[in-house]
């Protein structure tokens, strides 16, 4: 499975970021195609609950997403 970041832009100000996991690239295009005019829910990296009206979003950005080790910048600053 390939992690995916998926943001959802209100306005060049507003946004929301969610992830997801997908097989592929197009796998998961097809699920924000899917979910378009529907209300979804899920949680954030912080834990926090969203509803949202996809119908209310303006523009869509997915991307492969490739987390860093942050166990491996033990000392920096």
């Amino acid at each position: 499975m390939k992690e995916f970041k998926v943001t959802y832009f209100f306005d060049q100000h507003h946004y929301i970021r969610r992830f997801i996991f997908e097989e592929s690239q197009e796998a998961a295009e097809a699920l924000i195609q899917n979910e378009r005019d529907q209300y979804i829910s899920f949680r954030d990296s912080r834990g926090i609950y969203h509803e949202l009206n996809t119908g209310n979003v303006r523009v869509i950005q997915i991307s492969e997403y490739f987390r860093k080790d942050k166990s491996s910048r033990k000392g920096e600053l």
